[in-house]
Formats: structure tokens, sequence, C-alpha cells
């Protein structure tokens, strides 16, 4: 089964189309302040950031070139290649170019961001190895309408170029080594080179022998790595939620249920003051939303043996990330929660919203 079958397709494409539209957004929003985050006018600059990277190893091809015109192009590249994933074009070259994008930036200055931003680098990361474009994506459709992947050939060829100029060039440093010093000790280089050579012969094999046992073993492959991936998702976001309500315990705030009112009286977190004052003044409702907030993160890893306790949870969690959202000016890290708890959403209610958002589609033709 776990070779036979992929499971939740609906879920990883929510989560494709939740994190393309998170990174998305929040490229386009800073957009007018990028060079002041990642550029060549931020404060931490590109010389403390390599002293950084030098320890920590992590990957950024921002310091390749330097400079304000390869800063732009790493940026734009990265809102073409979020909204690729948000689409499903390309997804499995998308994929790549937006866990390339989401690491160039925010190892390019690792102070910014608000705890979405840690969520956005993981999955970046996993959405590689799933396959998320067999629904609701231009991909989907692609297939469905019986064209070939001959469009793909030139852009596989592309990124094969340009990874060899990367790995020959000498300027990348040690980004595309093969070997690291740290666990797991595999380099950045033999994962690209991986993915772009399974790409190859994944197209290959497709046109020579598409009912053949390559062919079969090779599908095969691809579905235990991805139900995989998506195992490894829901793991994370259950150790995430596990964690933070196990140490929202061990809080002083936290017990006494007072924990909410500070960030709603503090003009950072604020971005409707009467709003966040109505709601601050009212010490009651403080105090049960502190309290349900801490409930609710302990108690989620056990609902998930039960379907229906697991939904309403769901609805909860999600309804609190919207107020999170609202109240405390969070939208990057509310979306991106929201993103990762679709990977439990039920098949049937992402069917229902599918349908939903077909009809408005089709009204709108009309």
């Amino acid at each position: 089964m776990f070779t036979g079958r992929v499971l939740g397709r609906y879920q990883a494409a929510a989560v494709r189309i939740g994190f393309g539209l998170v990174w998305l957004a929040y490229l386009v929003r800073e957009w007018p302040d990028r060079r002041l985050l990642y550029g060549d006018t931020s404060p931490w600059s590109m010389e403390l950031a390599e002293r950084l990277l030098a320890d920590n190893g992590a990957l950024t091809v921002l310091p390749w070139f330097g400079g304000r015109p390869w800063f732009e192009l790493v940026y734009h590249l990265g809102v073409l290649a979020a909204l690729a994933v948000l689409l499903g074009w390309r997804t499995r070259a998308a994929t790549v170019l937006f866990l390339v994008t989401v690491l160039s930036l925010q190892n390019r200055n690792v102070f910014l961001g608000d705890g979405g931003d840690n969520i956005v680098h993981l999955m970046a990361v996993y959405l590689v190895f799933t396959r998320c474009a067999e629904v609701w994506s231009l991909d989907a459709r692609r297939v469905r309408a019986g064209r070939g992947g001959v469009g793909g050939v030139p852009l596989w060829a592309a990124l094969g170029a340009v990874l060899l100029v990367c790995q020959l060039g000498g300027f990348a440093g040690s980004s595309l080594d093969w070997t690291v010093r740290g666990f797991p000790y595999v380099g950045w280089a033999p994962l690209f080179w991986l993915l772009w050579a399974v790409a190859g012969l994944w197209w290959l094999v497709d046109r020579l022998a598409p009912e053949g046992e390559t062919r079969a073993v090779l599908d095969a492959l691809a579905t235990m790595v991805h139900n995989c991936a998506m195992l490894v998702i829901a793991v994370e976001v259950t150790l995430i939620y596990a964690t933070a309500g196990w140490y929202k315990v061990q809080g002083s705030r936290w017990q006494d249920g007072t924990a909410l009112y500070y960030p709603l009286h503090l003009d950072y977190f604020t971005p409707w003051p009467g709003l966040s004052g109505l709601l601050g003044g009212a010490l009651l409702p403080v105090f049960l939303i502190t309290y349900g907030t801490v409930l609710l993160q302990v108690a989620f890893p056990f609902t998930l043996v039960n379907r229906r306790l697991k939904n309403a949870l769901l609805v909860v969690m999600m309804a609190e990330h919207v107020g999170i959202a609202v109240l405390l000016g969070l939208p990057v890290f509310s979306l991106a929660m929201i993103a990762a708890d679709a990977v439990f959403l039920p098949t049937a209610a992402l069917l229902w919203a599918g349908e939903r958002v077909a009809r408005i589609r089709l009204r709108g033709r009309h």
C-alpha cells in the first residue's frame, strides 16, 4: 500500500497551494523593503552573513556574486517560483527553485521572521519529495488534456546547464559541496544532481517504455517517497503543536491565564488598537483563550486517533490562527500554520471546497 497508492493527494495539493501563497504574499508584501531586509542596504551586511554561513553551512546563493543585480534576480526568481508552485506549473522543477529561493533569502538574514518563516523553511524542503501536483494544478490539467511534457525538456536541459555552471564555476563556495562535516554528511550537490537525473530518467522511460517494468518501479519509488514525505509533514506539524503546548505549560503567564493580555497591549502586536483594547480589557475572554490555546495544543496529538474530534479541533485551531493574524498582526505565521494544518484535513472537505471553487469559476466565465 505504501508504494502502490499515492496517499493524501488532495492534502498535498492543499499544502502546496498554501505555502506557495504564503511565500508569494510575503515577497510581494515586502517588495518595497526587500533591499533593506535581504539586499545590499540591509543592516545585517553580507560580510556578517558570510561569517555566520561559514559556521552553520546553510545554503544561500546570494553571496555568490553579491551586488544589487544578483539580489534582484534571486528575489524575483523567488516570486516566480512561488507563483509556479501555487499554480502547479512544472512542479518538479518549481519546487526545487522554490526551495533554493526560500533558503537563500531566509539564510541571508536569519534574524527576520515571526515563526512562520521556520515553517516555510521546513515545508520547502518536504514539498520537493511529494507528488503535490497530481490534482488542482496546471500539470494535472496538461496530463488530462493529453499534452506531453515536451516543453519540459528545454527547461530540464537549461536547469542542468545552470547547475553545471554553478558546480564548476568556482563562485558557489561550499554551497554545492558533495559532502559536509556534520550530519547528514551529504551536501546539496548530490541532492540537486539526483533530482535532475531522476527527472530526465523519468521522461526518457515514459517515452520509451510507458508500460514497462522500469516505469512501474520508478512510479512505486516516487509513491513511496511521497508517502514518506507526507508522513514527515504530519509528524512535523504534530511536534510543533505538542512542543508549543508543553512549553506553554511551563510558563508562569500561561499558568495564571494572562499570557494573551500582554501582546494585546504592545504597539508592535496591535494592528487594530481598538479591537485589541476591547479584547484586552475583558479579563474572562483573555483567560479562556489563554487556557484554551494550551489545552488545544497539548491535546492535538492525542486527538489524531479520533477522526471526528481531530476535524473539530482543526476547525478551532484554524479559526485561532485567523484570530492571531487579525489581532496580533502575524499574517505570514497564521497562513503558514493553516497551510500546514491542511495535511490533516479530510479528503471529503477538500473535495467539497474544490467543487465550490470550480462552480465559482464556471459562473465567472458565464
